[in-house]
């Protein structure tokens, strides 16, 4: 072997993907110091069960933005372009009827010519590039399209994790449901009973619903899954072929890609009816209290509703980025204080998709960070994300599945047995009672909006 070649055999090696073991595609340089091809090293660390690690040294890698290494991709592509003129040097690729170098690729019906077949009358109105400028081309809408492919990739992800969680949590939540029906009408009269019989039948039908909706939902995300990977495979196989084949074999690869990327599921909003609870309110009014707020305790560091959006909603994904600028909240607590007794006061929330509202201990004050942590703030939220909105309730962080109310809210706060329940003024219907003994020491009404 002489000395050019061992060179050029080296410099080749050099360019090798350690997980591929090919020449890299859009190489990337992780902080060990190590190269991979991007695609090889997505799939790596999203296939892997514990923590990133470098797959050559296992150097453990919290790096989650890949940047293209800009001079490793131009090595990369110099290695390509001399590959591809020894290819067609050889004599396999000579031009069978002019005994000329191929040069040329006809765009129309994707064949390599040499420059007088270009000009041939039958190609003279066609398309043509040379060859190493259309393979550049090719690679490069592939590399696109895999980049848009892999963030359908990662948005099936994320939905697919959100309807698994969901069915985990969906039938504690309908059974802790049915239990806050029956408890709220066993402080009613018994004539209401058959009422009850009703509104717990209704319940069980539609748990059964919502229930096969999501395991449907589950099953079609799954298999999207299975096809988007296995796309994503394909196009990553056709970037690793010599750029001959790779322009040979091109055909509608980019057309199969787009039909994956359409018609992706999306989650389920299960949603139990607002039943109506004949006498609730009535029950209830006769705790009424005016309440009033406090002008000054605007706080500019509440970032409640971004924090929810970036932890709760997306758990998974600890590097998704929200739109946390400079916040719009407007927080407000309640003039009163209550330590004893049973009281209830209704808020209307009709021009805010996110707002919070609840009871607070009467020490608390809402510095930057403290409102998801804290034990001592009891609220009900709206969450708008994309274009829908998600309620949950504080202490401790809980989504709830049940039409989301419009206009008025009541809080009912028992400070006997230190439970506090939110009730849907329009619907006359319950959304969500805490235990008893939730909390113990004098707490006030609690109010935030937010704009989005």
């Amino acid at each position: 072997m002489d000395s050019d070649s061992h060179i050029t055999e080296v410099f080749q090696r050099e360019l090798m993907c350690a997980i591929c073991l090919n020449c890299l595609i859009d190489p990337v340089t992780i902080g060990c110091g190590h190269s991979f091809c991007r695609p090889c090293l997505c799939l790596s660390w999203e296939e892997a069960h514990t923590h990133a690690s470098c797959p050559e040294c296992r150097k453990p890698s919290q790096q989650k933005d890949f940047k293209t290494n800009i001079t490793l991709k131009n090595l990369v592509s110099i290695a390509r372009k001399a590959r591809l003129l020894q290819i067609l040097s050889s004599e396999e690729q000579m031009c069978g009827t002019h005994r000329e170098k191929k040069k040329m690729f006809c765009d129309v019906d994707k064949s390599l010519l040499c420059l007088l077949c270009s000009n041939s009358q039958d190609h003279r109105a066609h398309r043509h590039c040379p060859i190493e400028v259309a393979a550049e081309d090719h690679l490069e809408k592939i590399l696109k399209q895999m980049s848009s492919l892999w963030k359908r990739m990662q948005e099936n992800h994320r939905n697919l994790h959100e309807e698994r969680r969901t069915i985990l949590l969906w039938g504690g939540y309908v059974h802790l449901w049915e239990k806050m029906i029956r408890d709220e009408y066993r402080k009613l009269p018994p004539a209401l009973q058959e009422e009850e019989r009703q509104h717990i039948e209704r319940l069980t039908k539609e748990n059964r619903e919502i229930f096969q909706q999501l395991n449907t939902s589950e099953a079609k995300m799954d298999e999207k899954r299975k096809q988007l990977k296995e796309m994503y495979s394909t196009l990553m196989e056709m970037c690793q072929k010599p750029d001959v084949e790779l322009l040979q074999d091109f055909g509608d690869i980019l057309a199969r890609s787009e039909s994956v990327h359409k018609h992706m599921p999306q989650p389920v909003n299960p949603e139990l009816s607002a039943v109506p609870i004949t006498g609730l309110l009535d029950r209830l009014n006769c705790f009424r209290v005016g309440i009033s707020f406090h002008n000054d305790t605007t706080n500019p560091n509440i970032r409640l509703f971004d924090d929810v959006r970036s932890l709760i909603l997306r758990p998974d994904h600890p590097d998704a980025s929200v739109n946390t600028g400079e916040s719009n909240c407007f927080a407000m607590r309640g003039v009163q204080a209550f330590s004893a007794g049973k009281h209830y006061w209704e808020l209307d929330v009709d021009h805010s998709m996110d707002w919070a509202l609840g009871v607070c201990k009467d020490s608390f004050i809402g510095n930057k960070g403290t409102l998801l942590e804290s034990k001592d703030v009891f609220l009900l939220l709206s969450v708008k994300e994309d274009n829908r909105c998600t309620l949950f309730t504080t202490s401790p962080m809980v989504p709830h599945y049940v039409e989301k109310p419009l206009g008025r809210i009541g809080v009912f706060i028992n400070c006997e047995s230190g439970s506090v329940s939110f009730l849907n003024v329009g619907r006359s219907s319950l959304i969500w009672k805490y235990p008893a003994t939730s909390f113990s020491f004098p707490v006030r009404p609690f109010f935030l909006t937010g704009h989005r």
